[in-house]
């Protein structure tokens, strides 16, 4: 008898769907086709125990398992309760295999037949309500986050007895439902961090709200304890709250990672990632024989740190270029490619030096002559090139932190951040077919109608081109910075202290800062 039922596999951060037909007739023999892999192909023996274990037999004839289409690569232990179902069916031991057409059905079995969970449940339920399928058939665990999809039936259940019964109509099931999440999505994240614990380094502070305020790539070049990260580890908490659209393709790359936590629905947080540098450009960029997102695509819609950057391996942070230009990342295997978004914050941080205290205000730089310029070309230009805000940053005198002043808080600062960003939202809202959400993701169209400067203010910018030999993509910085700025001051238009503002956080570019 020939059975179908349905399954799904995702390939990068989308899902397509895959029919699973069984047919089990005369002869000897359990064959599993359509370019399976091995651990689908080892699925028979966990599906064998499973059915054993719950009262069922195995048939002893021929049975043939078929994954379409065949043309496609089929990975991973998530397909064993579809083939399952699909073998009880066919076997006549299911009352009405036709029910099995309406849900699209994954889970991986234990061999006492409990439901393991899987991978990449958002995209297969959104992929599922999209081809309109009755319902979904889940773990327990991915319920949470595949009942976000409100225009599809969500079943979970923790056990294969429980599913048969409810094709066999003697256990009923309600369909899993998800809660508004807008309200979550609009509070403040709770952190025991606050802008309000750092003492003093105001022109910081004010270089991260730019910085949050326009999306844009910064660095801190500064000494030991300085603050360096204690900054950079408090700038999720003045970002945005994130959008719906952007809350789901963040839950999408992590759930397919396997990163997202049980029983979790939307991440309501923008991921703030801090690789080691002793990572590999694989894992950072995503990669493998089976393609999975990197750190950058898990960074997605938040911040990347990379604390101190000079440490990392060169040809790890050259393979970042282009995913910082287009915002998403390709990985190219012979059968297959798929694209990982990646439009991500960097914020790194260095020593100026080897030793650390170059340029500081009371310690002598112990560096040998040329080390600092050495140090400092562990980066590559085209990399430095593509970071808006350069911010040196100085220890805080001891006055500043034994003072009792507490400067802004977080909540004060985002609220300004958001009000620069829901102007832009108005601004570039249908401009292009490339959804903007923010002034560093514009282009080049976007940036000559938006970012249009006076004379005086061309013969500033013309100046310090020169001065500071300045590229053309450092140029159209300056510009986005510059119309950041004018966003967190309400102005229509850039006007000369803006961009003065914007040049100055060009200071790793300046000739001689590294002499």
């Amino acid at each position: 008898m020939l059975v179908k039922t349905f399954g799904s596999a995702v390939y990068g951060v989308e899902a397509i769907t895959i029919t699973v037909e069984v047919n089990v007739t005369e002869g000897l023999h359990t064959f599993i086709v359509g370019l399976a892999d091995s651990a689908v192909k080892e699925s028979i023996q966990r599906i064998e125990s499973a059915i054993k274990s719950n009262g069922y037999y195995m048939p002893r004839t021929k049975i043939v398992v078929n994954l379409a289409p065949a043309g496609i690569r089929k990975y991973g232990s998530a397909f064993d309760l579809p083939i399952a179902l699909g073998i009880l069916a066919a076997s006549e031991q299911l009352p009405d295999a036709g029910l099995l057409k309406n849900y699209v059905i994954m889970g991986e079995l234990g061999l006492d037949g409990s439901i393991l969970p899987i991978k990449g449940a958002l995209p297969i339920a959104i992929q599922s309500g999209k081809e309109q399928f009755k319902g979904l058939i889940v773990p327990n665990q991915n319920a949470a986050e595949a009942a976000i999809v409100k225009q599809l039936k969500v079943f979970a259940f923790p056990h294969l007895r429980e599913v048969i019964g409810f094709f066999r109509g003697s256990a009923s099931s309600t369909p899993v439902t998800a809660d508004d999440r807008e309200p979550l999505l609009s509070a403040c994240p709770p952190t025991d961090l606050d802008f309000s614990d750092v003492k003093g380094q105001g022109n910081i502070k004010r270089a991260m709200e730019i910085a949050a305020a326009g999306g844009h790539n910064a660095i801190m070049v500064g000494p030991p304890g300085a603050g360096k990260t204690m900054l950079a580890r408090r700038l999720p908490t003045i970002l945005p709250p994130l959008s719906l659209q952007e809350a789901l393709e963040t839950t999408k790359i992590h759930s397919v990672a396997g990163k997202l936590p049980a029983h979790t629905t939307l991440l309501f947080q923008r991921p703030f990632r801090s690789p080691h540098h002793t990572i590999s450009p694989m894992a950072l960029v995503g990669g493998g024989s089976i393609p999975q997102p990197g750190e950058i695509s898990l960074a997605h819609n938040g911040i990347l740190f990379l604390d101190e950057l000079p440490e990392f391996n060169r040809s790890t942070l050259e393979v970042m270029r282009q995913p910082m230009e287009d915002r998403k990342v390709t990985i190219s295997r012979a059968a297959i490619s798929v694209e990982f978004p990646s439009s991500f914050m960097l914020v790194a941080s260095m020593n100026p030096c080897p030793c650390g205290y170059y340029n500081h205000p009371d310690k002598e730089c112990t560096c040998p002559p040329g080390a600092v310029l050495k140090y400092l070309n562990r980066i590559s230009g085209p990399l430095l090139d593509r970071i808006d805000l350069h911010m040196e940053v100085v220890p805080v005198p001891y006055a500043q932190l034994s003072a009792g002043n507490i400067g802004e808080n977080s909540q004060q600062i985002r609220q300004r951040v958001m009000a620069a960003r829901e102007m832009q939202r108005l601004r570039y809202e249908g401009q292009t077919q490339v959804v903007t959400y923010c002034n560093a993701q514009i282009s080049g169209r976007l940036l000559r109608h938006y970012c249009r400067i006076d004379a005086g203010s061309e013969q500033l910018l013309r100046v310090a081109m020169e001065k500071l030999k300045l590229s053309a993509r450092a140029h159209d910085h300056i510009l986005k910075v510059s119309r950041t700025i004018a966003d967190l001051a309400g102005s229509e238009g850039i006007r000369a202290e803006h961009l003065a503002e914007a040049i100055q956080f060009r200071s790793l570019d300046r000739e001689g800062w590294a002499a």
